[in-house]
């Protein structure tokens, strides 16, 4: 057995309780704050919480989440290890996996992309988009590449808020028309768009609308499966054209390849 292994493990398992434990507290208090209990609310000690014990005022067990980012992150960092993506090289591609980590759990279970993860994603993007980019024709190029990925990713992202904007608004007056109070969800959320920047600016120009393009084609697929299941298990009504999905994700799958794979 390699011995070295015990770094990325080690690493991997760390990176795990931290996008685990960013999740569990910043859509909740916006901050970096004590954890809490998912099941009672209660806080739990930072002991019980980083060795991932059950809570102490309910007994309730951690999430399955958890133990999935846990094992997920180890051994995306044990991989990387034995095969680092060679634009970034394995330090900058895992605080890109940690990134991607964090938005992926927040955006899934709650619906949000947090400006704070924003304006950190910003600025991780320019660093990321101009170290791959300046391999090819210096700094300059390379943050003049990023910068206008970032551009562009926002641009098309802002054109289809827009979009969204006014699906969003047939979707209230239907609520309305049917007797139900319409709750304010959005096609597509503000916070897409600043991802959508964010991914541009590691990504850089043009690649930043392959990874749009691949992940508006998964999160279509997606859709479609799920339009699909409600027409087999004959749970299809029209209502069901109006159940919006997180994009964000998907669009975290597309760069995600076109940055490690």
């Amino acid at each position: 057995m390699n011995v070295t292994l015990v770094i990325p493990v080690l690493l991997g398992w760390l990176a795990g309780l931290f996008i685990n434990y960013v999740s569990d507290v910043l859509p909740l208090t916006r901050r970096f704050s004590q954890p809490v209990c998912a099941h009672c609310q209660a806080p739990i000690s930072w002991t019980a919480y980083l060795t991932l014990r059950p809570c102490g005022n309910c007994g309730g067990a951690r999430t399955l989440r958890t133990w999935l980012v846990q094992l997920l992150t180890t051994g995306a960092f044990v991989y990387f290890w034995l095969y680092p993506p060679r634009a970034m090289g394995f330090w900058l591609g895992m605080l890109v996996l940690i990134y991607f980590g964090i938005i992926t759990v927040i955006d899934l279970e709650h619906r949000l992309i947090l400006h704070p993860t924003s304006l950190a994603g910003a600025v991780l993007g320019l660093i990321v988009g101009t170290t791959i980019h300046s391999q090819e024709g210096g700094l300059l190029l390379g943050a003049g590449k990023s910068l206008l990925g970032g551009l562009v990713g926002f641009g098309v992202m802002f054109a289809l808020y827009l979009l969204g904007m006014l699906v969003a608004r047939y979707r209230a007056r239907k609520m309305q028309a049917a007797g139900q109070t319409p709750d304010d969800e959005e096609a597509l959320g503000g916070g897409d768009m600043y991802l959508a920047g964010v991914l541009g600016l590691m990504l850089g120009w043009p690649f930043i609308t392959n990874a749009l393009v691949l992940g508006v084609l998964l999160g279509g697929l997606v859709s479609f499966l799920f339009l699909l299941g409600l027409v087999l298990r004959r749970r299809y009504t029209s209502d069901a054209l109006m159940t919006f999905i997180p994009y964000g994700p998907y669009f975290i799958v597309g760069a995600f390849y076109l940055l490690f794979l």
